[in-house]
């Protein structure tokens, strides 16, 4: 009887090692959900500061708390729709050599939990608004929200379409942080933030056709209508829109001393440009993100950017 009392003690059977798997689990979980969540994509969202930094005014006071929160906002719902996108693209992010990786399609994380996840970071997103008497912000997220779920439903395969839906990310989030401050966005500032997302998701299918080649359209059905010449051309005529639409808004908004560092930032603005549309095209398909932040002569032209168009403010 002893020896079948010892066989049966569950605690036995486990051994010393047994004891740590439940918070393993629940750490590879938890780790699951942030890689889905894709933190390298959070510093967009700090687009949301681009108006009151264009506006040279944090609007409301405490104004950056209330920018803070709309980031935050923003973060949630775009994580919202990243979790949904990688379960609606699970069987095809699986054929992919790269995506196949992603927790979802490579089963770490179950469909129906991420969807769970997916729901609360969405509700949570729309409430902030209201939380901060900025409804306007709640509207521009639910607006994200349902063009990001359109987008990953239908609207991904609809060709020059998706491509809108995609710029619009980046817009709504510049709107999400007028809205959050009471910033009002003047039209020149609409035009070059639009004109600037569309490049950019010019440039990500630009990538994609440059890495995967033929390849491409198995993984995103709409790239068998694009073709990379087309794109070239699209990702250049952006370029020169969002130069010109920024030289006209500063020559509009000059008015003293302190606004000709304003004309002043044309120039390593259209560096930075004109380097971006080059580094797409030969970048061998690296990523947008890895663009921006890691060549040099578009860090510095950035930086000067940065530092003529502040002292203009």
């Amino acid at each position: 009887m002893p020896q079948a009392a010892q066989v049966a003690d569950p605690a036995l059977l486990r051994g010393p090692d047994a004891a740590p798997a439940r918070p393993g689990a629940a750490r590879r979980w938890l780790t699951a959900v942030i890689q889905t969540s894709r933190p390298r994509q959070w510093p967009k969202n700090l687009l949301v500061l681009a108006a009151p930094l264009a506006g040279a005014s944090v609007g409301r006071h405490d104004g950056v708390v209330y920018a803070f929160i709309a980031i935050v906002a923003f973060t949630a719902a775009s994580s919202a729709v990243y979790f949904v996108n990688d379960v609606v693209d699970a069987e095809r992010d699986r054929r992919h050599p790269v995506k196949r990786s992603r927790p979802i399609a490579a089963g770490r994380l179950p469909a129906a939990q991420a969807l769970a996840v997916a729901v609360v970071a969405a509700g949570l997103a729309l409430a902030s608004g209201f939380l901060i008497s900025a409804p306007w912000l709640s509207v521009t997220i639910a607006i994200y929200l349902a063009v990001s779920f359109l987008y990953s439903l239908a609207l991904k395969h609809v060709p020059v379409l998706e491509l809108a839906c995609v710029a619009s990310g980046f817009v709504l989030r510049a709107v999400a942080g007028a809205a959050a401050t009471h910033v009002p966005p003047s039209g020149w500032f609409l035009t070059v933030i639009s004109l600037g997302a569309l490049m950019v998701a010019v440039a990500k299918r630009r990538g994609e056709l440059s890495s995967l080649g033929p390849e491409a359209a198995r993984h995103r059905p709409v790239m068998r209508w694009y073709s990379y010449r087309a794109l070239c051309a699209l990702g250049r005529a952006t370029v020169a829109g969002i130069i010109v639409s920024y030289a006209l808004w500063a020559v509009s908004s000059f008015g003293g001393w302190r606004e000709v560092w304003h004309l002043v930032s044309v120039v390593p603005l259209a560096i930075a440009l004109v380097r971006f549309d080059w580094l797409s095209v030969h970048g061998a398909g690296r990523a947008v993100e890895d663009l921006i932040v890691t060549d040099r002569v578009m860090a510095g032209a950035e930086l000067a950017w940065l530092v003529t168009f502040a002292l203009g403010l």
